[in-house]
């Protein structure tokens, strides 16, 4: 009786008591008795499927944690496996192989103190052609053999420890939102504003994938030379009623420019939905044109909202590194990146019907003009400017929390008081093709 009919006449008895995972298993260890071709012939005696028989051996070997074969079984425990016929390892051929490859990587070595993971830095090739130099034959694949042998591995990149947390994070983290409950109970406008990634205008790649028949053709190249325009796009966003106000500037990203579009909201929708308003709250990051640090930005603060419209504006920055939690990252800045990704922004008017088409199942809606004003940068903002501003700064964080308040009558500049931008009130542009629309 052939090896093929014994273990078919073994399944017949056995299958009644079996169940799924039983009959898995021991298919796997007869395959395994069997050697070479035992998976094919369990497969045509019982048959199960080649697939069923694998899996059954690899939960074998996990569980026994070696590996399981019919000498394995038959050899005494802590004997290792007898190779079989073939070229011996050139580690075996050249005893001084490995020693030579281990003083190779004396000075081009780092790892982990607190694990056994080391990295080298020289690829194989390199490794190998220099163990030739020294009188060691040896391939590149041996080379990456002996190296995951000896415990190296390939590895990529990996932040491991973020950057020291502020020590008053949490404070102004429980003062934001204590405010914003603030705000939000009193029916005050609570809106959140920055500047969005510089865009370069013209027939560029834009990262992300989106529907179409073809892929579009663009320039292998992205030079601010070579583009129509490079934009900048300022947006605010009214956290209750999730709406967002984006202007597209192609001046300098400066606090006259930041404020100029603040204004611009209140005078097109904040007062009209919040009529009898006369404060508002301001979230902002922490660096950038409205930087908790900037002098300018207070300044035009008071200059061109505050004092042109009597509204009162406290201000509420989030901490070093946390620009990603303020609300006009999340809840604008990104569906709108998600809008046009994949799409080249050949024109401005593209570029804004993008912006404009950008819609979220939350009943998100954007507004999008664009502003031609030229804003000058290096605004110079002396002591003296600072004593007549009417600001109020708070107890809790005061490098991150204050509040502005109108002068009335606004004082003249004082004596020297660098001149300020020349930015012209933007007009809203013909409206592009919408967020489901073509450029052509």
């Amino acid at each position: 009786m052939s090896s093929q009919q014994k273990i078919q006449t073994k399944h017949e008895l056995l299958r009644p008591f079996l169940t799924g995972r039983l009959r898995r298993l021991w298919a796997a260890a007869e395959a395994l008795e069997v050697g070479p071709g035992g998976i094919k012939r369990v497969a045509v005696a019982t048959g199960m499927s080649t697939a069923t028989i694998k899996l059954g051996i690899r939960q074998l070997r996990a569980t026994a944690g070696t590996r399981l074969d019919a000498q394995d079984q038959k050899g005494t425990e802590g004997r290792e496996p007898r190779r079989g016929p073939g070229r011996p390892w050139s580690e075996e051929k050249d005893p001084g192989l490995i020693a030579a490859l281990e003083r190779l990587l004396e000075d081009q070595t780092a790892g982990d103190p607190m694990r056994e993971q080391k990295w080298a830095r020289s690829s194989l090739r390199r490794l190998s052609a220099r163990l030739k130099q020294e009188g060691h034959e040896v391939s590149y694949k041996t080379v990456g053999r002996l190296l995951k042998q000896m415990g190296f591995s390939l590895k990529c990149n990996k932040r491991k420890q973020p950057r020291p947390q502020c020590p008053d994070q949490d404070a102004q983290f429980s003062y934001l939102a204590a405010q914003k409950e603030k705000y939000r109970a009193a029916g005050l406008p609570i809106v959140s504003a920055d500047t969005k990634k510089k865009e370069l205008i013209g027939n560029f790649r834009n990262s992300g994938q989106s529907w179409c028949r073809e892929a579009p053709q663009v320039s292998d190249h992205s030079f601010a030379s070579e583009a129509e325009c490079v934009a900048t796009p300022y947006g605010v966003y009214d956290v209750t009623k999730n709406r967002g106000f984006v202007v597209v500037g192609l001046s300098h990203n400066t606090p006259e420019f930041a404020v100029t579009v603040i204004a611009r909201w209140w005078e097109a929708e904040g007062r009209v939905m919040y009529p009898s308003a006369d404060e508002i709250l301001l979230l902002a990051d922490g660096g950038g044109g409205n930087g908790s640090r900037c002098r300018a930005w207070k300044l035009k603060l008071q200059e061109l909202f505050c004092d042109r419209f009597g509204v009162k504006v406290t201000v509420c920055h989030y901490p070093t590194g946390c620009s990603k939690y303020n609300p006009v990252e999340y809840k604008l800045f990104s569906q709108i990146s998600m809008n046009w990704e994949g799409k080249p922004l050949r024109s401005l008017e593209l570029m804004l019907g993008y912006i404009r088409g950008t819609t979220t199942s939350t009943g998100l809606t954007v507004q999008a003009f664009l502003d031609e004003g030229v804003y000058k940068k290096g605004l110079k903002v002396s002591r003296d400017d600072m004593k007549l501003l009417n600001v109020t700064y708070h107890e809790v964080c005061p490098r991150w929390n204050y509040t502005i308040s109108p002068r009335n009558p606004a004082p003249a500049p004082a004596a020297g008081a660098s001149s300020r931008g020349q930015g012209k009130p933007p007009e809203p542009i013909t409206r592009g093709p919408c967020a489901t629309g073509s450029d052509r």
